[in-house]
């Protein structure tokens, strides 16, 4: 998944040593200065912005998955017809799973809402979501990334505030919340990776774009169980949208204050920084902004590469990070704590397996016999295969909660691979516009991914772990 429509940006050949220990600036071959630095000067302007960009990344999955979570204590699941049909699932796993408690507050919510309905209310974020991805990609592409970013999380924030109103005000404002939600989150991938390829050298690009985009394993990581145990406090389910949205509103400001466009406009970030990123990146100043080369990009194969990998990965990605929490509830009777505990392991695995091997791409692309091409391919089949074996062997396994648990740790753990596959491959074949190709290969994954709730929704009936093997073997296929 290697090309280039890059029009004409060519990567300078001089190498440097880690930036962390010395700092080299060359002019035809000669080395003008060294600079040794010390501990704090290890961590940089750019890794500054890359350490925000992962707390955004975070927040933004935080906001997209607390529904998930807080929907099992919010629905009513015995009151509602397409619950009470599936209850042969009881005879099946049993009533509750072992070393779990439950109580009537907690199976029972206040709110009488079907499975397809429910599968309505996780996917309204979606389609606000896919709806700004493209033309914010083309805007941020002109006049910047930081206020379509930051303003961007502050409505997803500001509305995250929202949702317990809008909930008892009725269903189709929740969805309507929801759905703003999502439109204020579209900004987040395209102006990452556009600020990424601002900011980041060539060969630090998979340790800290796998860095980055592992924000999101990190969020879900926190979001999932946190918002188990702030639903069980006295202010009930709600906490969960006021804490994270209190959270997401102060990050935005920070992000707007503290964060730049690029090393041009930083005047606080050090100057031989500065340098060292220009020479790698070739300084834009004074450099007008290209046409975006549309024909190139419909042209370029591995460009439609990408889009595949990518429409694949979040049909079944969608399908896990929204339905996880309740197939834990409905087959395997986990308690809402236990719940939000145990759906969140393989997103921790995730996203240390993502950090590992970002490590591992980088260290083979030093190699002269790793080319960009197989490191690339090589580490996205992990993230995309193993996954795809893990739940195929899920859907068998009956009531064994114990080995489901292990197998989706460790099918959603390999898939943390394709931060430093396909996730990166956009800054390697157009570092330009790369947050243009982002967009659109984002834009059309969650198209297939918004349907995933919906689809669940609609096969969840009847005999409950017969429906969600159907569920996790659509996603394999």
């Amino acid at each position: 998944m290697n090309g280039d429509v890059r029009n004409g940006n060519n990567y300078p050949n001089t190498r440097y040593t880690t930036v962390a220990t010395a700092v080299f600036e060359q002019e035809n071959g000669d080395v003008l200065v060294k600079k040794k630095k010390g501990f704090l000067g290890r961590f940089g302007a750019r890794h500054f912005v890359t350490f925000m960009l992962f707390l955004g990344m975070a927040n933004a999955y935080i906001m997209r998955t607390n529904m998930s979570v807080a929907i099992v204590a919010m629905v009513n699941h015995t009151a509602i017809s397409g619950d009470s049909e599936s209850s042969s699932v009881d005879d099946e796993c049993g009533v509750i799973a072992d070393n779990t408690t439950t109580s009537s507050s907690e199976s029972d919510g206040e709110f009488l809402w079907e499975t397809d309905i429910q599968g309505y209310v996780l996917s309204s974020f979606f389609y606000g979501y896919v709806i700004t991805q493209i033309p914010f990609g083309i805007l941020s592409k002109r006049y910047g990334n930081i206020y379509f970013l930051g303003v961007g999380m502050l409505i997803n924030s500001v509305f995250g505030l929202l949702v317990p109103v809008a909930a008892n005000m009725g269903i189709w404002w929740l969805i309507t919340v929801r759905f703003i939600q999502g439109l204020g989150e579209g900004p987040i991938v395209p102006c990452t990776h556009a600020l990424l390829a601002k900011w980041i050298p060539p060969n630090e690009r998979s340790r800290m774009g796998a860095f980055v985009y592992a924000g999101a394993q990190f969020g879900t990581v926190i979001s999932m169980p946190l918002s188990g145990l702030l639903s069980e406090c006295a202010l009930g389910w709600p906490s969960i949208f006021y804490v994270f949205g209190a959270v997401g509103t102060v990050w935005c400001v920070f992000f707007l204050i503290f964060v730049f466009e690029d090393p041009e406009t930083n005047t606080r970030m050090d100057s031989e920084e500065r340098l060292y990123i220009q020479k790698e990146l070739g300084s834009k100043i004074g450099v007008p902004i290209p046409p975006i080369p549309w024909k190139a990009i419909v042209k370029s194969m591995p460009f439609w590469a990408i889009l595949l990998a990518h429409m694949g990965h979040n049909y079944g990605y969608e399908t896990l990070m929204t339905e996880l929490p309740t197939y834990m509830k409905q087959v395997h009777h986990f308690s809402i704590k236990d719940n939000g505990i145990l759906s969140a392991l393989p997103y921790l695995a995730m996203w240390i397996f993502s950090i590992f091997i970002s490590h591992v791409a980088d260290w083979m692309l030093t190699k002269p016999y790793f080319t960009h091409t197989i490191v690339r391919k090589l580490i996205n089949g992990i993230g995309q295969y193993g996954p795809a074996i893990a739940l195929l062997a899920v859907s068998f396994t009956g009531c064994d909660k114990w080995l489901t648990v292990a197998l989706l740790s460790v099918g959603v753990g390999l898939n943390g691979g394709i931060y430093s596959g396909f996730k990166v491959n956009h800054l390697d074949i157009s570092p330009q516009f790369a947050g243009i190709l982002m967009a659109f290969t984002n834009c059309l994954a969650n198209l297939a991914g918004l349907l995933a709730p919906i689809y669940a929704g609609n096969v969840v009936v009847g005999t409950v772990s017969i429906s969600f093997r159907r569920t996790y073997s659509k996603y394999v296929a």
